[in-house]
């Protein structure tokens, strides 16, 4: 190898490694004498506060209100936490911040993908020697408020605001992403799981992001694998391979590449029948659980050859282990101190914050939600999982509020909204799911969160002089989901789709490359097609690769036929309307992302969502069914005017509704930084 090879190649390590030698910065010095916090608490619903709060259960809030003001924020279009959420940091429309639901599409293929970033995977020479590092981008448009600010002087402190991965750099200031950092495997949150009474048609992959294997025990001891990140070797190899000519030779080798696809970790078991505990070695480490009980963090190393090795940490949960064993893993996170892309600004500061607090968990989407709704773990489970995950967020929180040397301070927690997903049906005895032997066990878990919340608020203002403003916000509110609508297999029977075969069913796996999607559809008989949370595209030509319906008159005519049509959608059992609104592409969104939102945005009446299966492109048969799911609530797809959010002024306040898209400005005028002209809300003082 010649040197100036070497040179190159060495480049390249040192990008994989990252900056961990980069100097330490001082603070910088204030510029302003005012100061102004901001905390979040996702899907807080307002209905839900003023109830609590009236009746004593939430004192800081009442404190608050009583001093201040409780005013509902409009969300956006649609009420979904990333679209909200980047309005709230930008102060602008979906139309021109670009993020307008968790998935995306490429117009050209129609394959469906999770939005809010894209990825530049890296390169290796040889296909062995890595030479370039991966890259992850953002598609959020729009400037936040603090790097606004921040430009001014402001000092500011963001920490876990959803829509801030990869973390951007902040002029005078810090942040910690959140949403949608993802887990090892670069997913929303892989969970593992592992039992001796799976049958070998339950294992693979399962509709939300699981991986099942099933444990087979010879003399005690059962070995299996824990699947890790996909190999970035074999990945490369993959897209190589698929521009060749294809024969048989590239065929067996795209076959074996596929099945080898991921990189694993042995995992050896102990357990003996009735013992109710089991021992487990996982990557040099050993774990003895006795049943009901979570481990600590366990660290992991994924080597993905000689030169390259990808850092993690998961949480073991024995589940049983009595007549069967059954044990979670949970999603394998991101060191904070090892992270393999940078998931703070400066870089440093999630491992400062690991070197001072310990292990916390960084996986944007924390909270167990997919195991319990795949029945692999239960409530009880659940509630300790998120009050771990909440923990963890306010401690970084709280720790970085009390270094002082700021002049902003935003930090947002998300348990509230994870909890009101998974438990909302065991306060709403009209739900299908509701169970009042379960509801007698656990159906204080939504107020007791809020109450952890309340008390996580006192611990803030505790630390702040009573002068500094307080602003509590959340992105959106929430409602009852009883009802599933499969909106594709309607536009189906109403004749805007066509399908070539029955319907397929879908999971989160297809989203990353094990699946297909939009095979049984015939595009030539398309003329709308759903995905996401109630979003309804047009197959446009022009735009779509196989586009049918043109721009102007017919693209108009379009528009209203389907509204109309959408409007008269009832439910068969009891006759209800179920949309209770229709939001025309142009009537709602501006800007210079127009042509990524959806043509229609379908707002639902309470009691009422797409089904999951419409939001990953389904077509299942039938139209509306009983929601017999344990994720029981929503916000997604309901109509705005019903799913307002939360705002709590520690400032008394002229009205008591606003919008989501006016904390930003309010927040640059209180610095008296200059509004950008493209903001669309308006301060609130």
């Amino acid at each position: 190898m010649s040197p100036r090879t070497l040179l190159f190649v060495l480049l390249g390590l040192v990008a994989v490694a990252g900056s961990s030698l980069s100097c330490r910065e001082t603070s910088p010095r204030a510029t302003h004498s005012q100061k102004l916090v901001v905390i979040g608490f996702d899907g807080l619903d307002p209905d839900l506060v003023r109830q609590w709060a009236s009746e004593g259960k939430l004192p800081t809030f009442a404190r608050l209100i009583d001093q201040g003001t409780l005013a509902e924020l409009d969300t956006t279009h649609s009420p979904e936490s990333p679209t909200a959420w980047a309005s709230f940091a930008t102060g602008v429309n979906a139309g021109k911040h670009n993020i307008y639901d968790f998935l995306v599409r490429d117009t050209s293929s129609y394959l469906i993908d999770l939005g809010m970033v894209e990825r530049i995977p890296g390169r290796f020479l040889f296909n062995y020697i890595p030479v370039r590092r991966p890259e992850v981008r953002s598609i959020r448009g729009g400037t936040s408020f603090w790097v606004t600010a921040g430009r001014a002087g402001v000092r500011s402190r963001v920490l876990t605001v959803p829509v801030t991965y990869p973390p951007e750099d902040v002029p005078a200031g810090e942040l910690l992403s959140g949403l949608p950092l993802p887990d090892i495997r670069g997913t929303m949150g892989t969970f593992s799981y592992f039992a001796t009474d799976l049958s070998r048609y339950e294992e693979g992959n399962t509709e939300f992001g699981g991986i099942l294997k099933r444990l087979v025990f010879e003399a005690g001891v059962a070995s299996t694998q824990l699947s890790g990140p996909p190999n970035p070797l074999v990945r490369q190899r993959i897209s190589t391979l698929r521009e060749a000519e294809p024969n048989d030779r590239t065929r067996a080798e795209l076959a074996e590449l596929h099945a080898n696809a991921d990189v694993l970790l042995p995992m050896r078991i102990e357990w003996r029948r009735g013992s109710k505990r089991a021992v487990i070695d996982l990557d040099g480490q050993r774990v003895a659980l006795e049943q009901g009980a979570w481990s600590a963090w366990v660290n992991l190393e994924f080597r993905i050859n000689a030169l390259l090795r990808l850092q993690g940490m998961a949480q073991l949960y024995l589940i049983g282990a009595d007549d069967e064993l059954q044990l979670y893993v949970s999603p394998v996170n991101w060191k904070p101190d090892a992270p393999p892309l940078p998931m703070s600004a400066p870089e440093r500061l999630s491992s400062d914050l690991y070197d001072k607090l310990g292990p916390f968990r960084t996986l944007g989407w924390a909270e167990a939600t997919w195991p319990l709704e795949e029945g692999r773990i239960d409530e009880q489970a659940f509630m300790d999982d998120l009050y771990r995950a909440f923990d963890d967020r306010a401690q970084v929180i709280l720790d970085r509020l009390s270094a002082g040397n700021w002049d902003l301070f935003v930090g947002v927690i998300e348990s509230t909204d994870r909890v009101q997903h998974m438990m909302w049906r065991l306060i709403d005895p009209q739900h299908p799911m509701y169970d009042a032997a379960l509801a007698a066990r656990h159906g204080d878990a939504i107020e007791r969160v809020y109450r952890r919340s309340d008390q996580f608020l006192a611990e803030v203002l505790e630390r702040l002089d009573p002068n500094i403003p307080v602003l509590v916000v959340s992105d959106h509110g929430f409602n009852s989901w009883r009802k599933a609508v499969n909106l594709n297999t309607w536009l189906v029977q109403e004749g805007f789709m066509g399908l070539k075969s029955e319907g397929g069913f879908k999971k989160l796996d297809d989203l990353f490359g094990a699946g297909q999607f939009w095979e049984q559809v015939d595009w030539t008989a398309t003329r709308a097609y759903a995905m996401g949370l109630g979003q309804i595209y047009f197959n446009l030509r022009g735009r779509e690769g196989k586009g049918i319906v043109s721009p102007g008159a017919e693209y108009q005519a379009l528009t209203r036929d389907l509204s109309a049509r959408l409007m008269t959608m009832t439910d068969p059992d009891t006759g209800a309307p179920i949309v209770r609104s229709v939001y025309p592409r142009d009537a709602v969104y501006q800007g210079p992302y127009l042509n990524n939102a959806s043509d229609l945005q379908v707002g639902f009446h309470e009691g009422y969502r797409v089904s999951w299966q419409t939001a990953l492109g389904g077509t299942p048969a039938g139209i509306v069914y009983p929601n017999m799911k344990k994720w029981s609530a929503d916000h997604g797809s309901f109509d705005r005017e019903v799913t307002t959010g939360t705002l709590i002024s520690s400032r008394r306040l002229d009205r008591t509704r606003y919008d989501i898209m006016d904390i930003a400005p309010t927040v640059l005028k209180y610095f008296n930084v200059p509004i950008p002209p493209e903001v669309d809300g308006k301060p609130i003082f």
